[in-house]
């Protein structure tokens, strides 16, 4: 049982330095020698949990991206109204968001840039489903516009990347009056007005 949990702390520090090392030089400026140091075991042993680069890196944002999601999801009712379904998700992605700023980081660099292998962005974008179904439902009742999802989350979901950076380089600081007006923002860009 020990070896097991010291393997499973193995893979977990390659994770994380993947994830520091990602955000703060960017994919290309981090070698598997660095991502090994921090992690402190030696560059052989990445190979016993990757196979390459690539796929720490795809592993990576592919568990990042469901913690994320899992996350997202934890308290929403698919029973609920449209838009009472959608200010759940919203504000626990908010939460999301602030509270795992470094998991946000790399989620927005990897989903900004072609680091990620297609199957694992599809992979990403299947743990979105109940949002997308959410979308789909509000659609056919004409409560949401009806126009990409793509479009639906550019514009309702994106502007938290902007403002955790925002956060993030102490040039504004979010508090429960910004989060509702952004929540409102975002509901006023994809609700269908009649």
């Amino acid at each position: 049982m020990a070896k097991l949990q010291k393997s499973i702390d193995k893979r977990n520090a390659l994770i994380k330095a993947t994830i520091g090392l990602v955000n703060n030089n960017g994919f290309h400026a981090t070698p598997m020698s660095k991502i090994a140091k921090m992690a402190n075991v030696s560059p052989a042993t990445i190979y016993l949990y990757f196979e390459n680069k690539q796929d720490l890196v795809n592993k990576t944002y592919i568990e990042v991206k469901t913690n994320y999601t899992t996350y997202a999801f934890n308290t929403y009712d698919p029973s609920t109204s449209v838009q009472s379904g959608f200010e759940t998700i919203w504000k626990r992605i908010a939460q999301f968001k602030l509270k795992e700023c470094e998991h946000a980081m790399f989620l927005a660099q990897c989903d900004n840039s072609p680091m990620i292998d297609e199957p694992s962005r599809q992979a990403g974008i299947k743990h979105l489903q109940p949002l997308l179904d959410l979308w789909e439902r509000g659609k056919k009742e004409g409560i949401i516009k009806p126009i990409s999802d793509y479009l639906l989350y550019a514009y309702a979901i994106n502007p938290l990347s902007f403002l955790m950076m925002a956060q993030k380089r102490d040039a504004f600081q979010l508090n429960e009056t910004h989060i509702e007006a952004a929540y409102q923002a975002a509901w006023d860009s994809i609700k269908k007005t009649h």
